[in-house]
């Protein structure tokens, strides 16, 4: 697959754009209904959609298939991140007007640590492609934990990372509105919104060591890798908002993304004896994520009668 550098310029041009018109949208703190959630929701996903039908036009229906299993697979474990946001917000009391400016610079954040994890594990496929073998047992090893662990809680009291960050960095008593950082004195001092940046972006990478590798199962092109993972994660800010009130519902979502995981890893153990068609994979994905979701509304439904 050939990608012109033009190409690369224009769908980052995409992106940057995309954040402006989302940053000027939301200029002004305010709590992000379910409404404006579900349209921006639509947005995002209407735009991965488009860029889908762009690559299908471009280079062909195989990579479009390619680039749709890698966007379907992120976007399924993104929710995962959705619990770990609404647990962190929670925790920390987190305004619901600010809420929004704390994942938007999340978000940037993750876009450029998953560009550099891309580019490393393009280059260490590309150099040893044995590597492929180990992340297929990573994934489904990740898988059978996540499926065996599903009922834990994440506790962000007994995080390393925020007890090193209260050690090392002054922080505030309080929130100073929409500030990560407020001027006392002679010294600038972080509020409890920098604390909650900190996590939420050490959460994505966490995350992010298990959906890169994911998604170089269904394809080893660096452009469909980043992409897929980009449009997808443009979207998780709306999807947070969207689902965070109705994360109780979803009881065997997590069940469902460690079989997604499984299924991925034993697709890529799978390379040399057999090729599973990507759009069979896709579908097994999308089936995997439309039982458990069912499932899930099902059960829940009939509980809370």
């Amino acid at each position: 697959m050939y990608v012109p550098l033009w190409a690369w310029a224009a769908v980052l041009g995409v992106i940057l754009l995309m954040l402006a018109v989302d940053l000027y949208a939301h200029r002004g703190a305010h709590v992000v209904g379910v409404r404006e959630a579900a349209v921006w929701s639509g947005v995002w996903v209407a735009l991965g959609l488009a860029f889908g039908a762009v690559v299908w036009w471009a280079w062909g229906g195989e990579f479009a298939g390619q680039y749709f299993a890698g966007y379907v697979i992120e976007k399924s474990l993104a929710v995962d991140n959705v619990f770990v946001f609404a647990i962190i917000f929670s925790y920390f009391a987190v305004p619901r007007e600010h809420q929004h400016r704390v994942l938007f610079y999340g978000v940037l954040g993750a876009l450029v640590f998953r560009a550099v994890f891309i580019a490393a594990g393009s280059v260490l496929i590309a150099s040893f492609a044995w590597i492929l073998y180990l992340f297929g047992a990573f994934l489904v090893f990740t898988g059978i934990r996540m499926a065996r662990h599903r009922e834990e809680t994440i506790d962000p009291e007994r995080s390393v990372v925020l007890r090193l960050f209260r050690r090392f960095v002054p922080v505030t008593d309080g929130f100073r509105g929409g500030r990560f950082l407020v001027r006392e004195g002679s010294r600038w001092v972080a509020t409890p919104l920098l604390a909650v940046l900190v996590l939420v972006e050490v959460t994505d990478v966490v995350f992010a060591v298990d959906s890169i590798p994911a998604i170089f199962a269904v394809t080893r092109e660096p452009f469909l890798v980043f992409t897929s993972n980009a449009f997808a994660v443009l979207g998780l800010r709306a999807m947070y908002f969207l689902l965070a009130d109705l994360m109780h519902r979803f009881v065997y979502l997590k069940l469902g993304l460690a079989l997604v995981l499984v299924w991925v890893g034993v697709k890529m153990l799978l390379l040399d004896l057999y090729k599973i068609p990507t759009w069979f994979s896709l579908a097994v994905v999308a089936a995997i994520l439309t039982v458990t979701v069912v499932t899930s509304l099902r059960t829940t439904r009939t509980t809370m009668r």
